[in-house]
């Protein structure tokens, strides 16, 4: 009884604590009052319904189900995703506020990395999220790895979800380019809420990044232009190994408000700062007494090591990671302005601490009052390829 007691709080906990701090016409939503009724109006878009207004889904009589549907007609699956020219940029969605984006679900063909998400907040010109869409959902390396998080979940068999709250106060714009030399299809959906937001409320933002070879003794930039009032909320890592031996000794800097040669937060490694330890390693004896260790796999609702690429011995010969930490109950929140950093460390085989120069890719996720500051230009697609 006590089992299963502990067992259903600890659900209950982790189910809820996404949006503790979220509150729209003075509700928290979460499992505790998930009963209670409120003047939120629910909308949703997609390729039945690319304008989310009430009472027209499903009305198309053309799209990309045209040819299965041809006998059913109007209302039978007419339009269920689009295709995204080559070298071209599609609205996924537009919606005019107050709101805020409850959901997202997706799941696009083609190369993730050469398919660009932005999203706008309000009357902005700039992007406040500009990310490749495999990165965006924590699969940087092009291939599907089962996820299971708050804020992220992936699953069979390319299926992205999104659950980040992102309030908005007058519009809400959200596009996809397509940099590839292939057409695409997307099916999606964008469930959002049109409802009053309140004064305190920031604006989502990610941001994405690259370096490849990270140049020696560097520092890898996770971001260094983030200006405002705000929280930084999580860390996603695509790290391609570009030698033998370990590589996560590094260690996390956040500069806050000001700080010059010295972070106020400073981690104790890589595999630390996302919630592992050891080298993410599993120990075990064989069935003749040989002990054998090797990289573990995990999800959890705020950290993982969700993704190990052990290279097949031909071709695809390079050891890749996918790591995420999400600061849902311990955001990092700044006053003025956010630097984070991280080590690229190995070891020599002496003892000494080596550093490497390593294939980073990066995407932080951060909430700050606007105007935020320019994002760096993003990488061109031969510097987004994944080789």
């Amino acid at each position: 009884m006590k089992k299963n007691l502990l067992s259903f709080l600890c659900i209950s906990f982790l189910c809820s604590s996404i949006f503790a701090q979220q509150k729209f016409n003075g509700i928290d939503v979460n499992l505790s009052n998930l009963y209670r009724v409120s003047d939120a109006k629910t909308r949703s878009i997609s390729p039945e319904n690319f304008t989310g207004e009430k009472g027209k889904g499903g009305m198309a009589t053309s799209g990309t189900g045209s040819g299965p549907s041809r006998e059913l007609g109007q209302g039978w699956k007419v339009s269920p995703s689009v295709v995204i020219k080559s070298k071209t940029t599609f609205t996924l969605a537009e919606i005019s506020g107050p709101g805020s984006v409850q959901h997202i679900w997706m799941t696009p063909t083609g190369n993730w990395r050469y398919s660009i998400l932005r999203f706008y907040w309000d009357d902005e010109t700039t992007p406040s999220v500009e990310v490749p869409v495999g990165d965006f959902f924590c699969m940087g390396w092009g291939s599907y790895a089962p996820l299971r998080s708050l804020a992220v979940c992936v699953n069979p068999g390319s299926a992205f979800n999104c659950y980040w709250p992102m309030p908005f106060r007058k519009k809400c714009k959200i596009t996809m380019e397509n940099l590839d030399a292939e057409d695409m299809v997307v099916y999606y959906q964008v469930d959002y809420i049109l409802t009053t937001v309140p004064d305190d409320a920031a604006y989502f933002h990610a941001q994405f990044r690259r370096v490849n070879p990270l140049p020696l003794k560097q520092d890898y930039v996770l971001v260094d232009d983030i200006k405002g009032r705000g929280q930084y909320v999580g860390t996603y890592l695509a790290y391609g190994s570009n030698k033998n031996g370990w590589w996560g000794e590094g260690e996390i800097k956040f500069f806050m408000d000001d700080d010059t040669k010295f972070p106020t937060i400073c981690g104790t490694g890589t595999e630390d700062y996302f919630c592992g330890s050891y080298d993410f390693d599993t120990h075990s004896k064989t069935s003749y007494g040989v002990e054998t260790s090797g990289y573990t796999e995990f999800c959890t609702p705020y950290t993982g090591l969700a993704q190990v690429i052990r290279g097949d011995g031909h071709y695809d010969i390079a050891q890749r990671f996918g790591l995420y930490r999400w600061h849902i109950t311990d955001p990092v929140r700044f006053e003025k302005n956010l630097k984070v950093t991280i080590q690229d460390l190995g070891w020599h085989h002496d003892g000494r601490y080596m550093p490497l120069q390593d294939d980073i890719s990066s995407v932080v996720y951060w909430y700050q009052l606007e105007p935020h500051a320019p994002f760096p230009k993003l990488p061109s697609k031969d510097e987004l390829e994944v080789n």
